[in-house]
């Protein structure tokens, strides 16, 4: 009896002391039925209460059945039905958010915030040239996909330990040395699908039962040129930070780079759009240097939030406040890309700034007045988190720009 019916009434299955409380449920029914057809007032009444309890024992067997068959089908962590009635209806009811940019703080950031939106789209470079993602951009002229993962474990529902498989990173004495399995198992993917990246990420989304998307860019196998103030030049996203000389201006290798579809569309609909945090000239400005992809934030109606960088980033932003990140997006894109700017006030302990002094990375000044004279709103608050690292607080982060972004009434719940 490999499909026969009565497997339902097996031991242990949840069902059949259900099934059969809703069963004695129209038994008490029938008799209330009974009662109350006969012609006795007293004896009526008794068949009405019969018949109420008679229902609630229906409504409870039938209750508990369909919670059995949920808790069958559904993941060991997703169980509650609470949890996933909030996931399914109140997540889905918030703001529509596009977060745009790359590394490790597009993850960060995307990560707390799908706890309070499901609609959360990151759109993510795909320029990078270092590591796992530029052995595999090489040989396999593959879009690098290191980034593009982190953001995929950042929103995943998946349980904690295929997170952690994806992120696994293999060691130096293995012939995969410094590859993340993630990385591989995109890149294996985007082979699987004949060389579609782009239905790549949604396959592995699936895999990993992600909370919103991730989409890239663009699809073109990009490269970033930095043209510096000393004349020089470099060609690849790793080789770009020089501690001799500022970036004068970032572009791409190719002209007319087309975005994906996906992110344009996530752009046109987003009610909130967030640039960074992370590294300026190869995190955040790269998406903006896609023409149509900066002309369609401009354009867009959304409440537009740059989060900017705690301290400075050496060869990078030396010597910048937070006015001059947004002065160097602004010559990238144009002043129509940012509504305003969440920057961090709280001032860094003397003993974590010593640990930077040999990477010559200082705190970004929080210079308020010249940000608003560029047409920006500026929110400057305590974002800071200081561990063996200085960077934000994923906690006060995420409470600064929900405030931020229900002070303007973009609430969809």
């Amino acid at each position: 009896m490999p499909n026969s019916p009565v497997k339902w009434l097996y031991p242990g299955m949840r069902i059949k002391r259900w099934l059969l409380t809703s069963l004695f449920g129209v038994f008490i029914v029938a008799i209330g039925a009974f009662l109350t057809a006969t012609e006795y007032t007293f004896v009526s009444f008794f068949g009405v209460i019969w018949i109420i309890c008679g229902i609630i024992l229906i409504v409870l067997g039938m209750a508990k059945m369909i919670v059995s068959l949920l808790t069958l089908f559904l993941p060991r962590g997703e169980r509650e039905l609470v949890n996933i009635l909030y996931k399914k209806r109140y997540l889905e009811r918030g703001p529509k958010i596009v977060a745009i940019g790359g590394g490790t703080g597009l993850s960060h950031l995307i990560f707390g915030l799908k706890e309070y939106t499901a609609n959360i789209t990151a759109v993510v470079t795909v320029a990078d040239s270092g590591g796992s993602s530029g052995r595999l951009r090489e040989e396999f002229n593959i879009v690098a996909p290191g980034d593009i993962r982190n953001c995929l474990v950042a929103l995943a529902d998946a349980p904690e330990l295929v997170g952690d498989l994806f992120q696994f990173r293999f060691s130096k004495d293995s012939e995969l040395k410094g590859h993340n399995f993630g990385n591989l198992f995109l890149t294996a993917m985007y082979q699987l699908t004949d060389g579609d990246f782009e239905k790549a990420v949604k396959e592995t989304s699936k895999v990993l039962a992600i909370r919103g998307s991730v989409v890239p860019s663009t699809v073109q196998n990009v490269h970033l040129i930095a043209e510096y103030e000393d004349g020089s030049r470099t060609q690849g996203e790793a080789d770009i930070p020089n501690p001799d000389t500022r970036i004068r201006r970032l572009s791409l290798n190719e002209k007319d780079v087309k975005p994906t579809e996906d992110a344009i569309k996530a752009i046109e609909e987003a009610d909130v759009i967030i640039l960074g945090p992370g590294s300026l000239y190869t995190s955040v400005i790269p998406n903006l240097l896609i023409k149509s992809v900066s002309e369609k934030i401009a354009a867009s109606s959304a409440f537009k939030i740059y989060v900017c960088n705690v301290m400075t980033q050496h060869g990078e932003t030396d010597g910048f406040s937070a006015s001059d990140h947004l002065k160097a997006i602004f010559a990238h894109s144009n002043s129509s890309v940012v509504d305003a700017v969440l920057v961090n006030d709280a001032e860094v302990p003397v003993d974590a700034l010593g640990r930077y002094e040999g990477e010559e990375s200082f705190p970004v000044k929080a210079d308020v007045d010249a940000i608003r004279e560029l047409g920006c709103r500026t929110v400057a608050t305590d974002l800071l988190s200081v561990t063996n690292y200085v960077r934000h607080d994923a906690s006060k982060l995420n409470k600064a720009l929900i405030k931020l972004i229900e002070s303007n009434r973009i609430i969809k719940r």
